[in-house]
């Protein structure tokens, strides 16, 4: 089960898996009262969230990372996201109020995404995880079974024809679209319906 989470500017989701739960994004720094306040209202409780996954690491999709994790939750980073982790930290350091931490990569949980299938399939979710860096190089697409993509900033489908010269886009959108997926939830748009 896919719950859509909005508490800021951005759309995070948290995926019910059998035995475990995985929450995809967080916002930015200083969202985290607002956090709260959006996983209740929702039903959902921190000893719920098992895991987090950001979609890439642009502020606006990390910044509670660390707050989390101090709270018990792991933070999966996908091997092409490794030299990616600290991209938002000089951004941050400018912005002292949100008091935000930097991530201790120590303390994370790095995840090939040839094992992503298997991992998934421990925590009682049936899925996988796809790099589709046009977007970022750390990008990365959650592609369910039952057919929802959660495609964080990825270029929305509808707009594809708009960018028919680029080529990384494209095959993005061809990697996703083998998965044959019913919805595409984004980071920043409203959700498509696909056609079958």
């Amino acid at each position: 089960m896919v719950t859509k989470i909005r508490y800021g500017n951005t759309n995070t989701f948290f995926i019910k898996g059998t035995d475990a739960g995985l929450l995809v994004d967080t916002d930015f720094a200083g969202t985290l009262p607002a956090f709260y306040k959006a996983i209740k209202a929702a039903g959902i409780s921190m000893d719920d969230i098992t895991y987090l996954l950001c979609s890439h690491y642009h502020p606006d999709h990390c910044g509670l990372a660390s707050e989390l994790m101090d709270k018990g939750v792991k933070l999966i980073v996908m091997e092409p996201q490794l030299g990616s982790v600290h991209y938002s930290d000089p951004i941050f350091a400018k912005m002292p109020h949100l008091e935000y931490v930097p991530i201790d990569e120590s303390k994370t949980v790095v995840l090939q995404t040839a094992n992503s299938r298997c991992f998934l399939s421990k925590m009682g979710i049936n899925g996988e995880i796809i790099s589709t860096p046009s977007h970022s190089e750390d990008s990365i697409c959650v592609m369910l079974d039952e057919g929802t993509c959660l495609a964080g900033d990825l270029e929305p489908y509808e707009y594809l024809a708009a960018y028919a010269d680029n080529a990384a886009l494209n095959l993005d959108w061809d990697r996703v679209l083998s998965y044959s997926p019913k919805r595409i939830c984004y980071a920043h748009a409203n959700e498509k319906v696909m056609c079958p």
